[in-house]
């Protein structure tokens, strides 16, 4: 028998034994990583990119940043919300953001350029950190073993393969790039679930979940009025406002909770990212 049909069966098989679990928004699916070696795979990639990307050391941008993170995440209910999570900020044009299992987040200043608000940033880490908590990441990698990619991919997970090429599938799993910087787009479905979940996180936090809106029409104006390519495959535009519009009154009754327990972040966003503001440093020492 072919040896990848078998590798095939055999992961099928297992995975057939499985129970399946449910996303937070009740979607079955299987899993077959446990959060240790996700979190252990989260922090490799985590390191690697610190390594190849230049790391943005202005403090009061580091300090907006931060602000916003930490009053995200300190709304995270189960294991995650007890982490410390590590927020990074890099230097790029790039207008993203990602979350890694392993309590992980990377924000680019493109991003911080085109998310006007606390608010509209608060929207997108919540978005990715979403992500994580409803391990999009475990699910893609359990899919693309299943459907015959991965046995080395899950090797790589697990800590016992260092080859290239099924790393690189591996990173692209977790939403990254085999180049480090480029972020892939997960599927609709999930890109669905981490809108909805991230606008309830940002709202516990006490951020305005009408800015979610706003966000989604800048990152079109980004885009030239097109969608960006980093949203290829990511629900259009018109279909994400529109989801996010149906879940606001819950959104905004969360937020009106949050403001009633004292939650008010207040966070400084930096007036160099002010709009028409440019900064030509962030090419000079980039690497390659």
């Amino acid at each position: 028998m072919n040896k990848i049909l078998k590798n095939v069966i055999i992961v099928s098989s297992i995975a057939a034994l499985l129970s399946c679990s449910a996303s937070p928004t009740g979607r079955k699916r299987v899993l077959l990583y446990d959060d240790s070696k996700m979190s252990a795979l989260g922090a490799q990639s985590f390191e690697e990119i610190k390594k190849q990307e230049k790391i943005y050391t202005d403090k009061a941008t580091n300090d907006y940043v931060a602000c916003v993170s930490n009053a995200v995440t300190a709304e995270i209910p189960g294991h995650y919300g007890d982490e410390d999570w590590e927020v990074v900020v890099f230097d790029s044009d790039q207008v993203n953001a990602f979350a890694l299992p392993g309590a992980h987040v990377g924000v680019y200043t493109g991003l911080i350029k085109v998310a006007e608000t606390p608010d509209q940033l608060a929207t997108v880490i919540g978005h990715e950190i979403a992500h994580v908590l409803a391990e999009h990441s475990n699910e893609r990698l359990s899919q693309n073993q299943i459907a015959g990619i991965g046995t080395a991919v899950a090797a790589v997970a697990i800590g016992v393969s260092d080859d290239v090429k099924h790393k690189g599938a591996a990173m692209a799993a977790l939403g990254l790039g085999v180049q480090y910087g480029v972020l892939l787009p997960y599927g609709r479905t999930q890109e669905s679930e981490a809108d909805l979940m991230g606008l309830d996180l940002m709202a516990s936090a006490g951020f305005d979940p009408r800015a979610s809106v706003a966000l989604w029409q800048n990152m079109a104006k980004a885009g030239g009025g097109s969608v960006p390519e980093f949203l290829s495959t990511h629900p259009s535009n018109q279909t994400r406002i529109s989801d996010l519009e149906e879940r606001m009154p819950r959104a905004i009754q969360l937020e009106k909770q949050a403001i009633a327990q004292g939650k008010s972040p207040q966070c400084i966003r930096p007036a160099s990212f002010d709009a028409k503001e440019t900064s030509k440093e962030s090419d000079v020492d980039k690497t390659s």
